[in-house]
């Protein structure tokens, strides 16, 4: 039988402005009391812009909240809160050092005259954290206390403070997975009480173990609603990442009788990383593929070294190395560009002259610096030879556009002359002409004799300029494309595998 009873909550044409950027544009998000909702998007799709926007953290710029059969105007997260909903974040925001009745009853405890009524505080806490099937001493300091548990008292809180809908965003990352299905087990608790569940994440095998049904955001827009109890998931991801149909580019092939460059044998970080296997040839450019969350920073700041690893073996032109910190990955001739160019590439009040030196003076020793009409050379030909659009050298480099940054950041790499270059979403963020560029420099590059590792979410590029393509998935090397095999639609069927192999159809 249909269920025709109106929804718990119904936002439409929510939209958010901030200059030069439209985050959200006339979104729409439907929940249905006792209804576990994924809400889905890669970085930037609008999901905490959204949040943000229902809980009353931002002011929307256009739409329409209905809660309950009501219409309603949240204008902080406490408004939001006495409203009915509620949000629990990755990072549990609740103060270690109290204990678990304080931090549940933070703001409301009972009195008993002028005073606290804490024997009453415990037993109402032990009665509230028992229905989520939780038997502790709420006596007891939070911080004693894992962090699912402390996940949990973070709902209950949420739960009886606002009690309609609640917010869930990310809340398994630091979770193993017996904590996982922990969590899981107090989350259907609530579907079974009748509120409504807004639950985020990037596992998409636990969206399908715990969700009815999803939204979909791409670009700061609603792309689609799923009913996950038929839709696959290379229906989920073709939803979220998008492709285009045309005939693409394909990438030239590595020159005949390219030598092997480096060889990687089960490198891998316990809980961040499974082990990572690859042989990396002069001349090739080799994809990282997966969802966020699927491990492809890990694996590109593991090779680096800017994560140490547990276990594995790494040979460079056949002699072993230890790559232990990104100084040493620097003196074997790796070089990285990092995801996040703001906060972890650009030295944002440094210049431009300064920050494209930057690992040329840091491989050379900062007792020997560079003189200072090399740097000026060295600058000089990577902005003419990458064209980066400056009023001049002596400018701050956070004053450029971000294409711009990105281009001055690969010239700081490149001024090192490296064997292997490592691209983390080299072109997330960036205007179409320097996007193109990149794409461009990149084919030069391989053809020049370099290798490349480059990790994206896009599909497109992956094909127009990968020779293999690694698949990833829940931090795991699931598969891998060769060749002719390297589309786009491939490369989310790898992605959408299930965990048995089987590919999703």
């Amino acid at each position: 039988m249909t269920d025709i009873s109106p929804p718990m909550l119904h936002a439409t044409g929510i939209s958010k402005f901030f200059p030069g950027t439209v985050a959200l544009d006339n979104v729409e998000l439907t929940l249905q009391r006792g209804e576990i909702h994924a809400l889905l998007g890669e970085n930037g799709a609008g999901k905490s812009t959204l949040i943000k926007c229902l809980t009353g953290v931002y002011r929307r710029d256009g739409g329409q909240i209905v809660l309950d059969g009501e219409t309603v105007d949240p204008t902080s997260t406490h408004h939001s809160q006495t409203l009915g909903i509620g949000t629990v974040y990755q990072e549990v925001n609740l103060l270690p050092n109290l204990t678990v009745a304080e931090n549940l009853y933070l703001g409301r405890q009972p009195m008993r005259g002028p005073f606290l009524d804490r024997r009453r505080m415990n037993a109402d806490a032990r009665r509230s954290l028992r229905s989520f099937g939780i038997e502790i001493d709420p006596s007891q300091p939070l911080s004693t206390f894992s962090v699912a548990i402390q996940q949990v008292v973070a709902i209950a809180r949420a739960v009886e403070m606002s009690g309609k809908v609640l917010i869930l965003d990310e809340p398994t990352a630091s979770l193993d997975q017996d904590e996982v299905q922990f969590l899981f087990s107090v989350i259907r608790k609530l579907k079974e009480r009748g509120l409504a569940v807004v639950f985020i994440t990037h596992f998409l095998d636990q969206v399908f173990d715990l969700c009815d049904c999803a939204t979909v955001l791409r670009n700061g827009q609603m792309v689609g609603h799923l009913d996950l109890k038929t839709a696959s998931r290379n229906d989920v991801i073709t939803m979220m990442l998008g492709r285009q149909l045309a005939a693409q580019i394909k990438a030239a092939p590595p020159k005949a009788g390219a030598k092997t460059l480096l060889q990687i044998d089960g490198l891998q970080k316990t809980g961040m990383l499974d082990a990572f296997n690859l042989d990396l040839n002069e001349g090739e450019v080799v994809g990282l593929a997966g969802l966020l969350g699927s491990g492809r920073t890990e694996t590109a700041n593991l090779i680096f070294g800017a994560v140490k690893a547990d276990h594995g073996q790494m040979r460079l032109r056949g002699q072993d190395i230890q790559v232990r910190n990104p100084r040493s990955a620097v003196a074997h001739g790796f070089a990285l560009c990092p995801e996040d160019r703001k906060t972890e590439g650009i030295v944002g009040d440094l210049s431009v002259r300064d920050n494209i030196a930057l690992a040329l003076q840091a491989r050379q020793g900062w007792l020997r610096p560079i003189p200072r009409r090399k740097v000026e050379e060295i600058a000089q030909h990577y902005v003419r030879t990458l064209d980066i659009r400056l009023a001049n050298l002596d400018m701050p480099i956070r004053l450029l556009s971000g294409g711009n940054q990105q281009k001055a950041i690969l010239a700081r790499w490149l001024a090192t002359d490296p064997d292997f270059l490592i691209l983390d979403e080299p072109t997330r963020g960036i205007d179409i002409g320097a996007h193109a560029e990149i794409i461009a420099l990149i084919g030069r590059l391989q053809q020049d004799g370099m290798a490349l590792l480059v990790a994206s979410s896009e599909m497109e590029e992956l094909v127009a300029y990968s020779n293999r393509v690694i698949v990833l998935r829940d931090r795991k090397q699931v598969g891998e494309l060769t060749g002719d095999e390297i589309t786009s639609d491939n490369i989310i069927r790898a992605i959408a595998a299930e965990p048995t192999g089987e590919i999703a159809q």
